[in-house]
């Protein structure tokens, strides 16, 4: 039997599989997709993939807002999280919601994550140009924003790169296809994994 080294455990606590939860609606929840398309999914494996031991739980509820999402903060990020991914605001949006409303939802969440020492990572929505200029200039600045003011990662447009693409997204021209979801996950990609050095730098509590 080779004699353990002193002080040295049997696993190295930093390669434990970190936890994260993707907090958002049907853009999370993978909506029309077979559960293995999903976006929380197809993060995971990726992760995986390149050698990055995580477990992602999906909390993506279709048509939740960022004040639902606030609603159920507390049951979707179980203790125990070391990151969530925030996608939420899309509905609020398209049901043209004061963006002051989803500015103050969203801050809370971020908030009330911080305050459990748990890292976030924003993923950003535009406005979209049929609700005016007036509108998409108070939407459009929040996710910089809160992302400046507390000091959280940012992914701008969690749909960059698809949106334009008609291959990429389904019928009802909202929600992306297996291979739209495969394009927000590439585009996210670095982000997620700055996210996660985040929590490995962090100092033990």
């Amino acid at each position: 039997m080779v004699a353990m080294i002193a002080g040295m455990s049997p696993m190295n606590a930093a390669e434990r599989p970190l936890k994260v939860v993707a907090l958002g609606d049907s853009l999370t929840a993978g909506y029309q997709l077979p559960a293995s398309a999903a976006f929380p999914v197809q993060l995971e494996r990726e992760l995986k993939a390149k050698g990055i031991a995580v477990e992602i739980a999906g909390a993506g509820v279709s048509g939740d807002t960022s004040t639902g999402g606030l609603a159920r903060l507390d049951w979707s990020v179980p203790d125990g999280t070391d990151a969530v991914i925030v996608e939420l605001g899309a509905n609020d949006m398209l049901r043209g919601i004061d963006p002051k409303v989803t500015r103050a939802a969203l801050e809370q969440i971020v908030r009330r994550l911080k305050a459990r020492r748990i890292e976030v990572l924003l993923c950003g929505m535009l406005a979209a140009p049929n609700f005016g200029p007036d509108y998409a200039r108070e939407f459009n600045t929040i996710y910089t924003e809160l992302s400046s003011a507390n000091d959280v990662l940012l992914y701008p447009f969690f749909l960059d790169g698809v949106v334009t693409n008609a291959k990429l997204i389904q019928a009802d021209g909202l929600h992306p296809t297996a291979d739209g979801v495969a394009k927000i996950v590439a585009g996210v990609m670095p982000k997620v994994e700055e996210l996660l050095a985040r929590v490995r730098a962090k100092p033990a509590s």
